[in-house]
């Protein structure tokens, strides 16, 4: 599992795969003026680029209604705006009704960091169709991500290798290859992408919005973040307190977490997620083929976890299922209750000898497409984190907070305490403990909390809430599963985002659906 990677689109790669350049446009220097008045150039999109994951160019909407790509330049670093420009990649599809009801622009942020946002608003697209009657839908890949001066570390060969490793070491020598490894895929990102990633932190992200909102012509930025992008939305509420229009934060990140804390609380909602796995599974009319009861269920996954560390089963060939990949693999399927069924196929599958299904569950996680290629999604995750977040810990660190991590989750916890490594050797300084979005004086911002949430768990938003500050944040909550509450499908929830993004209706605080 990368570290802290919350992201929506996990979910839709882990469907494609079961069922079967570095600086882009860094040009001469622009004034501040000349940026924000740039015209952008809207074109037919063309197939995403193998950093954005590969794949075909976007269909039409079942109405009809073409994709339109452009490429908006930003300041490669806003402390000196003249210093040269970055491309950043853009992705829209009009408003679907009269023009005198369109409000303007509605900005995603689907979540990572390291997603790419020209990929998935159209896969997401029919969702948010019901919003599109009066929003132009717009999306982006964030500086560092696919198109947009993407991050690139290791060859699609070497991260096969790299994700075979274990993760979870046990040994002196186990630990010290797992150092080793950590400092030659940073040490290889900064060979390859140095330029770039000292400016791939979030707040340049936000920046990079306040311009794209200038260049869409809005006067606020209107905007829908859901899991990372919840964070991103934070930071730029935090730097433009004045130029938020409505906002709506869906699977929340808590922004008062360190890295340890984060870990830690995703180590937590991992654990719950399969705890609610094991009690589904176990409640159909068929019964469980994983297991008796839920407590069997989790023994037994965790005897194949263990008994994966000492011989791996065959896989996707040449792979085979480590230790690791599954674990991955099955944190993956718990993101959404929709993927449950496949996390039972993949477990059957794994107590028969065959470990296709939970690898390939694992290549989604990762960004690995069905050809063997992959995405920057990890690359560009790594970057941005650890250009965000101050800390930087040991393997003496991490070993102290083995208890701990162990204590929150027996099955996640050994695999995101040494996920704390990610950043050791990192070319670059983070930037803090954590984000502030303070932001006094911003409009309303819809806050949506998800009991069941296993990447950002619900605790998340209530903190959201109060960091914000008074009279900003408005929390709904949703009692359900997955990473996510708009996409549930749930009436509550849509209905009460629609009329606050369509008429403005804030909702009251406190709103609990079920």
């Amino acid at each position: 599992m990368p570290n802290r990677l919350r992201i929506r689109t996990a979910a839709l790669a882990a469907t494609a795969v079961v069922l079967p350049s570095l600086m882009a446009g860094c040009a001469g220097s622009f004034a501040d003026g000349e940026l924000s008045s740039q015209k952008l150039v809207w074109k037919d999109c063309p197939p995403p680029s193998e950093a954005e994951g590969g794949g075909s160019a976007p269909a039409p909407l079942p109405s009809g209604a073409r994709w339109q790509c452009a490429t908006m330049q930003a300041p490669l670093n806003w402390n000196n705006p003249t210093g040269g420009t970055i491309g950043v990649a853009l992705i829209r599809v009009k408003a679907s009704g009269p023009p005198n009801k369109r409000i303007g622009s509605l900005v995603f942020n689907f979540g990572g960091p390291g997603g790419s946002g020209v990929t998935a608003l159209p896969a997401f697209a029919p969702d948010y169709e019901t919003l599109r009657t009066r929003y132009d839908l717009v999306s982006f890949d964030p500086r560092g991500v696919g198109r947009s001066a993407g991050v690139k570390c290791k060859d699609d060969q070497q991260l096969d290798a790299f994700f075979q490793q274990d993760m979870t070491p046990d040994t002196a020598a186990e630990q010290q290859a797992f150092v080793n490894s950590t400092k030659q895929f940073n040490r290889a990102c900064e060979q390859n992408s140095g330029r770039v990633l000292p400016y791939v932190r979030t707040t340049d992200a936000a920046r990079d919005m306040d311009l794209m909102r200038k260049v869409l012509g809005d006067s606020k930025l209107y905007y829908f973040g859901i899991s990372y992008g919840t964070e991103l939305g934070g930071v730029y509420a935090h730097l433009f307190p004045k130029n938020v229009g409505r906002a709506v934060f869906d699977a929340v990140v808590d922004p008062t977490e360190d890295p340890v804390q984060s870990s830690v609380g995703q180590a937590k909602g991992f654990q719950l997620a399969l705890d609610n796995y094991a009690r589904d599974c176990v409640a159909k009319s068929g019964g469980c083929p994983v297991g008796r009861t839920p407590q069997d269920v989790e023994k037994r996954i965790a005897k194949l976890l263990k008994d994966l560390d000492k011989k791996p089963l065959p896989g996707i060939f040449p792979r085979r299922l480590t230790q690791t990949a599954a674990t991955n693999g099955i944190a993956q399927a718990l993101y959404s209750k929709d993927f449950w069924g496949y996390l039972t196929d993949g477990l059957k599958q794994a107590y028969a000898g065959d470990g296709k299904v939970l690898m390939a569950l694992s290549d989604a996680m990762n960004g690995r497409n069905e050809n063997g290629q992959y995405s920057n999604l990890i690359p560009a995750n790594v970057a941005i984190n650890c250009a965000d977040a101050k800390p930087r810990y040991t393997v003496a660190d991490v070993k102290a907070k083995l208890p701990q991590f162990r204590a929150a989750s027996p099955l996640f916890g050994d695999y995101l305490a040494w996920g704390l490594i990610s950043c050791t050797n990192w070319p670059v300084a983070g930037a803090a403990n954590h984000p502030n979005v303070s932001a006094p004086g911003a409009a309303p911002i819809l806050v949506v909390g998800n009991t069941g949430d296993p990447a950002t768990p619900y605790e998340g938003a209530r903190r959201m809430v109060q960091a914000l500050g008074p009279g900003v944040g408005v929390e709904l909550t949703y009692k359900g599963q997955g990473h996510g509450s708009y996409d549930s499908r749930d009436k509550c929830v849509q209905n009460t985002v629609n009329n606050y993004l369509l008429y403005g209706k804030v909702p009251r605080a406190g709103i609990v659906c079920t």
